[in-house]
C-alpha cells in the first residue's frame, strides 16, 4: 500500500501532508496520556515488530501478495494515538532509508496507512468490546476483526484520494472495485498476524495490551452482609522489571529474526497496490524515488552481491534503526507527559 511519487499530483500530496501533520500532531498529544510506564518502553519496540514484519509478503492471489500495515495492532498494543506515532515512524524509516513509498507521498501514506486504518480499526475494536463478554479471548477476536476491515478501509481511502488527485485518467470505479477486492484478502492475513500477537502478548502480560485495560472487574468481598471491593493486589516490583524485560527481549529478537532471516523467503510478486496500479494504468506517471541511490534502496545493502546477506542486513538494520528511532521519540514524549495526564493514568491504573 506505499503510494510512489506520482501517483498523486502535487496539490493533493501537499494537502494530505498538512492534514497527516496535524493528525501526527494531535497524536503527540495525545500520546502523552497513552505511554505510562508500562507501555512506554513498548512503543518502540511495536515499532520495529511492524517493520519486521511488513517485510514478510505473504501470496494472497495469483501474482499478487500482501504485508501487514500495522494500524490496528498498533493501536490495540499501544493506544490509537500512540499507533499513528508508531506507523508514522515505519513509514519515516521505509521512505528514507530504503525508498519504499514517495517522499512526496509521505503524507498520503500517513494518512492512508497510519491514520486511517488505526482510527477505523481502534473504533471497531472499542465497539465490539462493549458488546462480547469482558474476557480475553474476546479481545482477540475483537482484534481479528478490526484490523481484517481496517486493510479494505484503507484501500477505499486510498481510491478516494486518488479520485481528487490520481494523476492519470482511470474510470474510479474500476480503482475502487480492483483495491478493495484485493485488500480485503489481504485483510484476512493482516487479521491473523494481529489477532496471534495481540493473543500472545495477552496471555502473557494482559497489563500491556491497551486495548485490554478495564476488562477485568474487581474482586467483590462480602463485608457485614455488603459487597465491597477488595483492595488490589499488587505485583512484587522486581517479579514485573523481570517480566517486562523479558517480554521487550522476546520482541526485539523476534523482529530481528523475522527482519534478518525470514524475509528472504517472503513472496516477490508485487503487492495489492503495485498490482491493481500496473493493470489498471495507475503507475503511467511513477517517479523515481529520491533516495533511489541509498545504501539500503530496495532493502539490500549496498555492495553486497549476496542476496540473502544483503536483505538480511538490511532488515537487521531496520529494525535496530526503527527501534532506537521510536524509543527515543517515545522517551520524549513520554518525559513532557502533563500533570493531568499522570493523573488520568494513575486513576486508570487503579481501575484495573
Amino acid at each position: 500500500m506505499h503510494v510512489p511519487d506520482g501517483f498523486i499530483d502535487a496539490p493533493v500530496s501537499a494537502a494530505a501532508g498538512v492534514v497527516a501533520a496535524g493528525a501526527v500532531a494531535v497524536s503527540l498529544r495525545g500520546a502523552r496520556r497513552e505511554l505510562d510506564e508500562r507501555t512506554a518502553p513498548l512503543a518502540g519496540l511495536v515499532a520495529a515488530f511492524i517493520f519486521a514484519v511488513q517485510m514478510l509478503n505473504f501470496p494472497v492471489a495469483a501474482g499478487t501478495s500482501g504485508h501487514l500495515l500495522g494500524g490496528a495492532l498498533a493501536a490495540i498494543l499501544v493506544g490509537p494515538c500512540t499507533g499513528v506515532l508508531c506507523v508514522t515512524v515505519v513509514l519515516l524509516m521505509q521512505g528514507i532509508l530504503f525508498a519504499d513509498g514517495g517522499l512526496t507521498a509521505l503524507g498520503v501514506n500517513v494518512l492512508d496507512m497510519g491514520i486511517t486504518t488505526t482510527v477505523v480499526a481502534y473504533a471497531l475494536f472499542r465497539g465490539l468490546l462493549k458488546v462480547l463478554p469482558k474476557t480475553r479471548r474476546s479481545v482477540t477476536v475483537a482484534s481479528f476483526v478490526a484490523a481484517l476491515v481496517s486493510v479494505p478501509a484503507a484501500a477505499g481511502a486510498f481510491t478516494l484520494i486518488y479520485w481528487i488527485g490520481g494523476t492519470t485518467d482511470i474510470p474510479i470505479g474500476k480503482v475502487f472495485t480492483a483495491m478493495v477486492g484485493v485488500h480485503v484478502l489481504i485483510g484476512i492475513g493482516e487479521a491473523v498476524i494481529t489477532a496471534l500477537t495481540v493473543g500472545a502478548v495477552i496471555a502473557v502480560r494482559p497489563d500491556l495490551v491497551h486495548g485490554a485495560r478495564g476488562l477485568t472487574s474487581s474482586l467483590k468481598l462480602r463485608v457485614d452482609g455488603e459487597l465491597v471491593d477488595a483492595p488490589a493486589r499488587q505485583p512484587a516490583a522486581p517479579v514485573a522489571a523481570r517480566s517486562h524485560r523479558g517480554i521487550w527481549v522476546t520482541g526485539l529478537v523476534t523482529a530481528l529474526v523475522l527482519a534478518g532471516f525470514v524475509s528472504y523467503y517472503a513472496s516477490a510478486d508485487p503487492d495489492g497496490l503495485e498490482k491493481v496500479a500496473a493493470d489498471q494504468g495507475i503507475d503511467k506517471k511513477t517517479e523515481e524515488h529520491a533516495a533511489k541511490d541509498s545504501p539500503l534502496a530496495d532493502y539490500g545493502v549496498k555492495d553486497i552481491s549476496d542476496t540473502r546477506i544483503s536483505g538480511g542486513l538490511a532488515g537487521v538494520i531496520g529494525v535496530g534503526a526503527t527501534v532506537v528511532v521510536g524509543s527515543g521519540i517515545f522517551y520524549v514524549v513520554r518525559r513532557r507527559r502533563t500533570p493531568d495526564a499522570s493523573t488520568d493514568t494513575a486513576r486508570d491504573t487503579e481501575s484495573v
